[in-house]
């Protein structure tokens, strides 16, 4: 079972890599932050999966909230900014 883990693991790290290129080269901020928030849900389940394979799951668990709770605390910040200011996007 440990096996499946660690190769869900290491296919997790290969689809992140998605997200990352519309990261690097969204055409837009809102693309970009949407593939940040991407990037964080996926890499929150690689360290669980982390965290079962090295047999301390209770203390990456609250590692993954802290990180989820940062993420969003960030993406609202963002989002607040983006809807109060006037910001001007030259493409």
């Amino acid at each position: 079972m440990e096996a499946f883990f660690l190769i869900s693991a290491v296919v997790l790290t290969a689809i992140i890599a998605v997200p990352a290129y519309r990261v690097i080269k969204g055409p837009t901020v809102f693309d970009r932050l949407i593939g940040t928030n991407a990037i964080a849900t996926k890499t929150i389940v690689l360290i669980i999966l982390i965290g079962y394979i090295y047999g301390r799951i209770d203390m990456f668990i609250d590692i993954t909230l802290a990180y989820a709770i940062l993420g969003f605390i960030g993406s609202l910040t963002i989002a607040k900014y983006f809807s109060t200011t006037k910001v001007r996007f030259d493409d």
